[in-house]
Parts: C-alpha cells; sequence; structure tokens
C-alpha cells in the first residue's frame, strides 16, 4: 500500500479545493479572514470530511465500480482493502468533526450534517431518485455555507447565490455522470435513478437547462452585490467557465458519445468548477485588497 493509492481513495485534490472554497467564503462573507489559530483549524474540517467521504464511498460501491471497468481505483485493483478503508473514513470524520468543536456551534452542526449525509449517502441515498445527486451537489456548496458561518450568524446574498449556482452546475454534472455510468449502476446496484425513468437523452436535456439556469445566475452576480458587483476580475473569468459549461452540455445532447468524449467531458467539467471556485477567491481578494 503506496501513499499514492491513499491520496486515490479519499481525493484528496478535491478536499484542497473544499478548503479553498471556505477561504474564499469567509472573504465575501466578511471582507476579510478571522484570526490565524480559526483560519488553521476552520480548514481541518472540510478536508478530512470530504477525503472520508470519497473512501467511504469506494467502500460501499466496489462492485459496482468493478462492473464500470474503474480499474485504477485502489479497491478494485486491491492495492487497499476494503476494511481498511472503512475504518479510515471513520477516523477521519470522527477527527473533522471533533475539530469543527473548536471553532462554533454553526461548524459543528454543520460539519456533523455533512458527515452524516455523505456516509448515508454512499450506504443508501445514491440509489434514491435525484436525492443522492442533490447530495453530491450540496457538498460542493457546503464548505461555502460553513465558511460564511465561521464570519457571521446571518447567511450572506452571495453565498445564497453561489450555492445556487454550485447546486444548479453540481447536479448537471452528477446526471451527466448517470449517463456515463447507467450500465453499472443499473445492472449491478439496481439504481432506479433518473437515467432508468426517462433516459439518457432527456436526462441530458434536463442537465442543459441546470448548467444554463447556474450560467444565468453567475453572470446576474456582476449586477449584484459586493465583492462582484462590477468587478471584472469576477466576469471575464466566469464567463470562460460558463462557456466550457454550456460545451459539456452541448456534448452530452448529441446521439452517441464515445468512452473518450465521456471521460474529457467529466475532466473539463470538474476543471471548469474548480476554476470558479479560484474565481470567487481571487476576485474578492481583489475587490478587498487592492
Amino acid at each position: 500500500m503506496a501513499l499514492k493509492d491513499y491520496i486515490k481513495l479519499t481525493r484528496a485534490e478535491h478536499s484542497l479545493m473544499l478548503a479553498i472554497a471556505v477561504v474564499a467564503a469567509e472573504l465575501v462573507t466578511a471582507g476579510k479572514l478571522p484570526s490565524l489559530p480559526i483560519f488553521i483549524i476552520a480548514l481541518i474540517p472540510p478536508i478530512l470530511i470530504g477525503m472520508a467521504s470519497f473512501s467511504i464511498n469506494d467502500y460501499f460501491d466496489v462492485k459496482v465500480d468493478k462492473k464500470n471497468g474503474k480499474v485504477k481505483r485502489p479497491l478494485v485493483s486491491g492495492a487497499i482493502l476494503p476494511k481498511t478503508a472503512f475504518n479510515l473514513s471513520i477516523a477521519l470524520f470522527v477527527i473533522g468533526v471533533a475539530f469543527s468543536a473548536l471553532i462554533n456551534l454553526y461548524a459543528f452542526i454543520i460539519s456533523i450534517i455533512f458527515a452524516v449525509l455523505a456516509f448515508l449517502y454512499s450506504y443508501k441515498l445514491k440509489e434514491t431518485l435525484l436525492i443522492g445527486n442533490v447530495y453530491i451537489a450540496f457538498a460542493m456548496a457546503i464548505p461555502f455555507i460553513y465558511g460564511n458561518y465561521i464570519m457571521s450568524t446571518a447567511i450572506n446574498l452571495n453565498i445564497i447565490l453561489i450555492t445556487f449556482v454550485i447546486l444548479l452546475s453540481g447536479v448537471a454534472r452528477e446526471i451527466h455522470g448517470m449517463i456515463r455510468d447507467k450500465i453499472g449502476d443499473i445492472k449491478e446496484r439496481h439504481s432506479k435513478n433518473l437515467i432508468y425513468y426517462i433516459g439518457s437523452r432527456m436526462s441530458a436535456v434536463a442537465a442543459s437547462i441546470l448548467y444554463i439556469s447556474a450560467v444565468i445566475i453567475s453572470i446576474a452576480m456582476f449586477w449584484i452585490k459586493q465583492p462582484f458587483y462590477m468587478n471584472l476580475v469576477y466576469l471575464i473569468p466566469i464567463l470562460g467557465v460558463d462557456i466550457t459549461l454550456i460545451y459539456v452540455s452541448a456534448v452530452y445532447l448529441k446521439e452517441k458519445i464515445s468512452e473518450k468524449e465521456f471521460t474529457n467531458t467529466r475532466n473539463i467539467s470538474l476543471l471548469a468548477m474548480s476554476a470558479a471556485i479560484l474565481i470567487y477567491l481571487i476576485s474578492a481578494a481583489f475587490q478587498i485588497y487592492l
């Protein structure tokens, strides 16, 4: 068992983006960062809980991943034992939640909710029509809500808008994932998801509508509230992200999609959404500090 296998299991790079989202939310909410001790402690829960979420998901999904041919995943290849992944997940969940208790009650409650939902999603919610997909999208937005409540007891309007953008685009990306994995999900897991009920074509149309809705909100934010109001450092790069997501949406509307296109568009959409998080951070910092 090598360190790289644990990085693959926990998707550590995704947790880094969760941490960046927390910092962005702190700046957007309060126009400043918390004291250094709180700043450091506040990053630990989303990182550890995020890593635990991916690990426990792979634990419950070993058979499905084998069916879908994901041979590079550590549990499928045998590089890490399922029991090891399960124990690691529980440990990361507990430690992450424990650190959140050092911040404030809001952070503690949000961390508990995040951890419990992550476990339930992997165990059962994934099989429930759309609920599992909404959870995954919500998991991308939770760091912004969490970061907001580190700095304030009231929810910031920009955080609400960012949450909607992430939820809409996140659910759209999840629908695309269901289209890609429909064989393994239906035959092995017997999932009755959106693809099962309305088919791949109509699911792709639904995803496109969600992506376009997210794009409209992201552009509208340029005219609503600081630090994004009339901020070209926000608008110009976010338009690049929006165009990318519309392109990804268009690919899935094609009659036939190759395996290469599935892989490329999934990677592109993840990069675009990660770029959006960086844009929130950089544009907020620019408006505040320059």
